[in-house]
């Protein structure tokens, strides 16, 4: 391939790629997260909210696996978080009570862009769980009830049958959140912005903060 022809291709594979503005200016990570955030969820086509959570375990052996972004709140600075929930009894909710510390990882292809989170973990509270647990399809209540989360099964059919007799305990009426089940914050110390370039000469920002009540620093990385 002739050095035009490889112009020519590399600019076609960037054409119609929503450009990010100078991010290295920004003074403050979480409205360029919101910011960034919109526009994924304009043009990525599935699960914009997707994050790959990584927790490690007693062993310090690292774990990872996607998980939904279900909330960014509160507002306060402080505390403001990356919030999801899951079956606390599953791997990750053992892992994250016995090392309270996390990282997560957004990627947007379509946008070529990412943004990489290291914080401190937070258990929400029994309100935010019950609220968020109210909203949910009603076969997912029902499956909560249901799943020993990460826990070995037998088989596809005694899933079904869990599923079944959860169902029959709850023919109408409200589901109650399960006692295992609730959600976890995590309160960044640190979030990097990542935005592809040609020829790999990426840009990269990094927001760090030594504790959560901190100024936020800001820091441009080689690529």
């Amino acid at each position: 391939m002739s050095e035009d022809q490889e112009k020519n291709e590399l600019s076609s594979s960037y054409e119609g790629t929503p450009q990010a503005a100078d991010f290295a200016t920004a003074n403050e990570p979480f409205n360029l997260f919101s910011e960034w955030m919109n526009e994924a969820e304009a043009h990525e086509l599935n699960d914009p909210n997707a994050m790959a959570l990584a927790t490690s375990d007693g062993d310090g052996m690292p774990n990872v696996r996607m998980v939904l972004l279900k909330g960014l709140d509160p507002v306060e600075a402080a505390t403001r978080g990356f919030v999801f929930y899951t079956n606390l009894e599953s791997a990750k909710g053992g892992e994250l009570a016995g090392n309270p510390q996390a990282a997560l990882l957004f990627h947007w292809k379509s946008l070529r862009r990412q943004v990489r989170v290291r914080g401190l973990v937070h258990s929400v509270s029994a309100e935010e769980a019950d609220a968020y647990y109210r909203s949910r399809p009603r076969q997912s209540r029902i499956g909560a009830w249901a799943s020993d989360q990460s826990r070995p099964l037998e088989s596809r059919f005694a899933l079904e049958k869990r599923v079944a007799l959860a169902a029959a305990r709850h023919p109408v009426g409200d589901i109650l959140r399960p006692p295992y089940w609730s959600g976890f914050r995590i309160v960044p110390l640190e979030m990097e912005f990542w935005h592809d370039r040609p020829f790999r000469l990426h840009d990269r920002v990094v927001f760090r903060r030594p504790k959560p009540d901190a100024p936020w620093s800001r820091t441009r990385l080689y690529p």
